[in-house]
């Protein structure tokens, strides 16, 4: 089944995390992605994190649906091909900084001369404009500046950094679903295309946005609280007698009055110092107690039982082998088995986004450096095997 993206032809520049999750959303639900990579050297993500064999796993996954290929910017001879590939596109995800795009001639003023029809899709540390706009910048830095490592942590603990890409996750969503709403304005309204520029810092602030609303109208700097929430009580991960953990989010009153029932507590549940959310919030520390002990005194099972008896708002906390074999989820197919190569069987995450008629899918995993060069080149722009093979014993691609 055709997905609801195709005939779009998304071109990736870009290297590591941000600039590649964009096209690789795009290309789930059908855009023909062209991955650029450097001759030789290729994405750094190929050995990013953990190895198998020298490949990066995550490369595998990031790289799905992609037709790889090698093509030097730095020289004119690559730039020259980039720009005949952009005249068969429709969009193009970079990731450097302004300094080297303007001097590889590919930054947004050239491209959209030579090609008006193109979606250009910077993905930045920084973003265009400022003094900082063109200081080298990854996901770490964006998670401190953003506000987030400031808030994540114990209270008496230092501030905490994702031991994920979340910056550049985040980036990566806010980055497509920009790029959509380019594609629209340009098809629907007829419009040129136009350039996109996000950076790894603004859109996970934005999801931190209560910090500075709290600040700019209460003049109050909000501090870490660990797991505890101060808009919600209780809300926690909490010990089970057996060692494991679950976390419970009581946001509605009638949670937190399920809550009460649920650890025996029914007086609470008529309580109105416990029912009204604000008075609730301000004996957060007495809930919270309150609750912690009732599940020290149970297994993970025994705990989860009564809560699920009860629709109280509570999971376990996953590692990775309980999250892939948790039922609802197989249910669901969100992760599924995809034949690689190199590797055999490969489960990775199927597309997140359930569309009824056009679904997502994963082609193939990430594909060996070059593999698509004969294809690309040959086919696409229509250079002749021994002009492919010239440009590849002169390093051009």
């Amino acid at each position: 089944m055709a997905g609801p993206l195709e005939g779009v032809r998304v071109v990736e520049a870009a290297t590591l995390a941000a600039g590649p999750m964009v096209a690789t959303a795009l290309g789930e639900f059908g855009a023909e992605v062209v991955k650029i990579e450097q001759p030789r050297t290729g994405d750094p993500m190929r050995t990013w994190g953990e190895r198998r064999d020298g490949i990066g796993l995550v490369w595998k996954s990031i790289s799905r649906n992609k037709k790889c290929v090698t093509l030097d910017l730095r020289r004119p001879e690559g730039q020259r091909l980039l720009y005949r590939l952009l005249g068969t596109a429709d969009v193009l995800v970079v990731g450097n900084r302004p300094s080297a795009l303007a001097r590889w001639g590919i930054d947004y003023e050239p491209v959209h001369a030579a090609h008006p029809h193109i979606v250009y899709a910077h993905i930045s540390g920084y973003g265009r404009g400022g003094p900082k706009s063109d200081r080298p910048g990854y996901g770490t830095l964006a998670e401190a500046m953003s506000g987030f490592a400031h808030l994540t942590g114990q209270a008496d603990g230092p501030p905490t950094l994702p031991p994920f890409m979340l910056a550049d996750g985040v980036a990566g969503l806010a980055a497509t679903y920009a790029v959509m709403m380019a594609l629209y304005h340009r098809d629907v309204h007829g419009a040129p295309g136009q350039l996109v520029d996000v950076n790894l810092i603004e859109p996970l602030t934005r999801l931190l946005e209560t910090s500075t609303l709290t600040y700019d109208q209460l003049g109050v700097v909000k501090r870490r609280a660990g797991n505890r929430l101060d808009a919600s009580a209780p809300r926690n991960a909490y010990r089970t007698s057996d060692g494991e953990w679950l976390a419970i989010s009581s946001a509605s009153p009638s949670i937190a009055v399920r809550v009460f029932r649920a650890i025996d507590r029914p007086d609470l549940a008529e309580h109105p110092d416990y029912v009204d959310p604000v008075r609730r919030q301000e004996r957060a520390v007495e809930v919270d107690g309150l609750v912690a002990a009732w599940i020290a005194d149970r297994t993970l099972d025994e705990a989860m039982a009564v809560f699920e008896k009860a629709e109280v708002t509570a999971a376990p906390v996953y590692d990775a082998p309980r999250l892939l074999a948790d039922e609802h989820l197989r249910a669901r197919g969100t992760f599924l088995p995809v034949d690689d190569p190199d590797f055999g069987s490969v489960t990775v995450q199927a597309p997140v986004a359930r569309l009824s008629d056009t679904p997502g899918r994963v082609a193939h995993l990430g594909r060996p450096l070059g593999a698509d060069n004969d294809h690309v080149y040959g086919e696409l722009l229509g250079l002749a095997p021994g002009e492919i093979g010239a440009l590849e014993s002169e390093g051009i691609i």
